[in-house]
């Protein structure tokens, strides 16, 4: 019988990393608008005009930003990862296209660590998010 604890914890952790996907895309869309209003203000000289109706782009990219390391963090603690790992998400936020080349690789093995311990917790082991088991080491 599944430990209710464990399962509590997978769904959460599972929650967590579907609310870090989310961000993460989000985060990497608002950073490559960032990308072109800075070549738009800076390579293009656009007129004042035009950098009026963009001038709100940067302030958006932080706020999000913000929210994405919440999401980084949230998930890094229930994943109990290393702090390499923690680095790397956290700069993916940062470098263009860098958040969903993480985020991919991310989700695909944070899927596969909650898959394994929801066999083991059906199983009536004992093995959690983070653990390191079939799928390998979970340091970065």
């Amino acid at each position: 019988m599944p430990t209710p604890d464990l399962t509590d914890r997978i769904a959460k952790t599972r929650a967590a990393l579907a609310r870090y996907r989310v961000l993460a895309l989000v985060t990497g869309v608002f950073l490559l608008v960032l990308c072109v209003e800075m070549i738009v203000k800076y390579v293009l000289r656009a007129p004042d005009d035009l950098m009026a109706w963009i001038a709100w782009i940067p302030f958006a990219h932080g706020w999000v930003y913000v929210v994405y390391l919440v999401t980084v963090v949230d998930l890094w603690v229930k994943m109990r990862w290393g702090t390499g790992r923690l680095a790397t998400m956290v700069l993916a936020g940062v470098v263009p296209v860098m958040s969903f080349v993480v985020e991919k690789k991310v989700h695909a093995e944070a899927t596969a660590l909650l898959d394994g311990a929801e066999r083991a917790v059906a199983a009536g082991t004992s093995q959690t998010p983070g653990s390191t088991g079939a799928s390998g080491s979970t340091a970065s």
